[in-house]
């Protein structure tokens, strides 16, 4: 693994995904305590629209992941940095802003609440490693950008259809997002299997091409009218054929809270 690709990779992963590389990086706990298809969806989740109430931000910062939940891994609360707003994400198909917003946590329909939260995978510590190997170590951690967000009526339901619609229709062809003016080419969507809540939808994300080409890891489920997004990362997984496991410690614990 070449040291330009990493870096390459690191920025066009985006404001969200670079502060979640700080994070990992840095060891710092002054904020630890908080400031395709579907797959595994049962089969009538989304017939029926949620009669559940929909949550409020201060509810749903009680119900978010905070440190402690997921052994292995630190997590924080967003900042205003971390989750894009609307504009600043384009798509240059209209089809594939839905799966594209998904990414960077940009706010899509009319959600009654919204909260965030940071989770980096601790790096594993051998201090009998040589150097290379122990930045090899040091980068293959897993960052997630998680993202809730609480609707009225169904559109939690509406909001996981709009999402494998624009999934179906954008993964081949590939498509371009544009954050901030850094620009990003999404090469390939494969879905994946994943359970959780009352339906789940996850995709291997390809960004780039050859050498120069990066996973990703998307996943979005319904717990009643609320919907967790998973948007993951991992530097030390570069190249076409590079992949890594979904988040599924961070996706069980917050369905647990979400409960």
């Amino acid at each position: 693994m070449r040291a330009t690709v990493v870096r390459r990779t690191a920025l066009a992963a985006a404001a969200a995904s670079l502060t979640l590389l700080a994070t990992a990086c840095s060891g710092s706990d002054s904020d630890a305590k908080g400031d395709g298809g579907a797959s595994g969806a049962k089969d009538d989740a989304s017939a029926k629209p949620s009669a559940v109430k929909a949550l409020s931000s201060a509810e749903l910062e009680k119900v978010s992941l905070e440190q402690g939940d997921v052994a292995g891994h630190k997590v924080t609360k967003t900042g205003p940095s971390d989750i894009a707003k609307p504009g600043e994400v384009t798509v240059d198909k209209k089809e594939c802003e839905p799966i594209g917003f998904a990414f960077y946590g940009v706010e899509r329909g009319s959600p009654v609440g919204n909260a965030g939260r940071k989770a980096v995978q601790e790096p594993k510590k051998d201090e009998s490693a040589d150097p290379e190997d122990l930045l090899a170590g040091m980068l293959d951690v897993t960052s997630s950008l998680v993202t809730l967000a609480s609707y009225d009526g169904d559109g939690a339901q509406k909001s996981l259809a709009e999402l494998r619609e624009s999934a179906a229709k954008c993964a081949t062809g590939g498509f371009t997002l544009s954050m901030k003016g850094s620009k990003q080419k999404v090469t390939k969507l494969t879905e994946e299997k994943v359970t959780g809540g009352e339906e789940a939808l996850a995709w291997r994300v390809q960004m780039g091409e050859g050498d120069e080409a990066a996973p990703f890891k998307l996943v979005s489920l319904r717990q009643g009218a609320t919907v967790a997004t998973f948007f993951s990362f991992n530097l030390g997984k570069t190249g076409a054929d590079a992949d890594f496991a979904l988040p599924t410690a961070l996706i069980d614990a917050q369905v647990k809270k979400l409960g």
